[in-house]
C-alpha cells in the first residue's frame, strides 16, 4: 500500500513516499481502509520532531504520518467487539492516516453517521473534539460566562467561537488582521479585535467594566500569554492549548498570584479521550451540530498522497484559514 513516512525530523523534504505492507490489527485494534486524512499542525509538529520525547503523544520515528482520518472498518483484532467490518469510522490521536490502510485502537474510533461525508468527518474529528473538551470540560463555558479566544480565525479557534456561542457565552476574539477578524464576526463573536501588541487586554478590560473575562483560550503562547493574564478576571482561568509563537519558558508562578490568583492549565486532547464512550460522545455532538448546520467547518483545500508536501508547505505558511484534507484511495 502507499504511505507517507518519515525516518528523520525536518522540513517537508523529509517526507518519504513508500510502498509498504498492509498492517495487521493486534489485540484491541482495528484495520481501516482510509478514505480521507486531516492535515493538522500536529502533523507538522510530528515531522519537525516536537513529540520525539513526548509521553502524552509517544510517536517515534520511523513512522507513518497522519493523526486524524476517516474510512471503513476492514478487519478487527482480538478483543474487539464494538466494531464490525463495513462500518464507517473516524479517529484522531492515532498516527498512520497518511496511507491507504491504517491500524487504529478501537478505543480511538467513532462511528460516522450516514449524513456526514468522509472528508467532513476527517476534517472535524480532531479539531471538533478539541474544541468540545476545551469548552465543556476545561473552561466549562455556558450561559452568562465570558471568554476570550485568540487565533479565532484558525481551525480550532473558529470552532471554539461557535461552541462558546452555542453554550450561551459572550465571546471576545482576537486575530492578526481585519480579514481574519471578519471571519470571527461572521461566526458570531461579540467583540473582535486585533492583538495590537497586547493592547487587546486593555480593550477587554474596558468592555467588561474592568472585570476581565472568565476564561481565556490562548493557542499563541509567548507573544500573548502575559497579556492574556491581564485580560482575565480575578480567580479566572487561562487555557494555554498551543504555542504558535513559541513557549513562555521564563514564567514565575508568582505572576499568576500577582495577576489575580489565576489558574493556568496546559491541557492535551489525549487526556480527555479516556475511552471509546468518551470519543463517541464528543464525536456525536460534533457530527450532530454539523448535520443541523449549527456548526460549520470550512474545507479550504483537498490534496492527495502525491502532493502531500504541498499540503504541509501551505499549512506551515498559514495561508489557509480553513481545514485541509488528503483524499486517499
Amino acid at each position: 500500500m502507499k504511505a507517507i513516512r518519515i525516518e528523520q525530523h525536518g522540513g517537508p523534504e523529509v517526507l518519504i513516499h513508500e510502498d509498504i505492507e498492509v498492517p495487521q490489527p493486534g489485540y484491541g485494534e482495528v484495520l481501516v481502509k482510509v478514505r480521507c486524512a486531516g492535515v493538522n499542525f500536529m502533523d507538522i509538529h510530528t515531522r519537525q520532531g516536537k513529540y520525539k520525547v513526548s509521553r502524552t503523544y509517544p510517536v517515534r520515528i520511523p513512522c507513518t504520518l497522519g493523526m486524524e482520518g476517516s474510512g471503513d472498518v476492514v478487519e478487527t483484532g482480538a478483543g474487539v467487539t464494538s466494531f464490525e467490518p463495513g462500518e464507517r469510522v473516524a479517529w484522531c490521536i492515532s498516527w498512520g492516516a497518511y496511507a491507504e490502510y491504517a491500524v487504529v485502537p478501537a478505543a480511538r474510533l467513532a462511528r460516522i453517521p450516514d449524513s456526514i461525508p468522509y472528508d467532513l468527518a476527517a476534517a472535524a474529528i480532531f479539531q471538533g473534539s478539541t474544541a468540545h473538551y476545551l469548552i465543556d470540560d476545561v473552561g466549562r463555558v455556558g450561559a452568562g460566562t465570558t471568554c476570550l479566544i485568540h487565533a479565532a480565525s484558525g481551525g480550532i479557534g473558529q470552532l471554539l467561537v461557535q461552541f462558546a456561542k452555542r453554550r450561551g457565552a459572550t465571546v471576545f476574539a482576537t486575530t492578526s488582521s481585519e480579514q481574519k477578524a471578519d471571519i470571527a464576526r461572521k461566526l458570531g463573536a461579540d467583540h473582535v479585535m486585533l492583538y495590537d501588541d497586547g493592547r487587546f487586554a486593555d480593550r477587554v478590560r474596558q468592555a467588561t467594566g474592568g472585570r476581565g473575562v472568565d476564561v481565556v483560550y490562548d493557542a499563541v503562547g509567548r507573544t500573548t500569554l502575559r497579556d492574556s493574564f491581564r485580560a482575565t478576571r480575578v480567580r479566572g482561568l487561562v487555557v494555554n492549548y498551543g504555542s504558535v509563537s513559541g513557549s513562555l519558558d521564563d514564567l514565575d508562578p508568582i505572576e499568576l498570584g500577582e495577576s489575580g490568583s489565576l489558574f493556568l492549565t496546559r491541557p492535551r486532547l489525549a487526556d480527555h479521550l479516556a475511552d471509546q464512550e468518551t470519543v463517541q460522545r464528543r464525536a456525536d455532538d460534533v457530527f450532530a451540530a454539523l448535520g443541523r448546520g449549527s456548526l460549520s467547518i470550512a474545507i479550504s483545500a483537498r490534496y492527495t498522497l502525491d502532493n502531500v508536501e504541498e499540503a504541509h508547505a501551505e499549512l506551515e505558511e498559514r495561508r489557509q484559514l480553513g481545514k485541509s484534507v488528503l483524499m486517499i484511495g
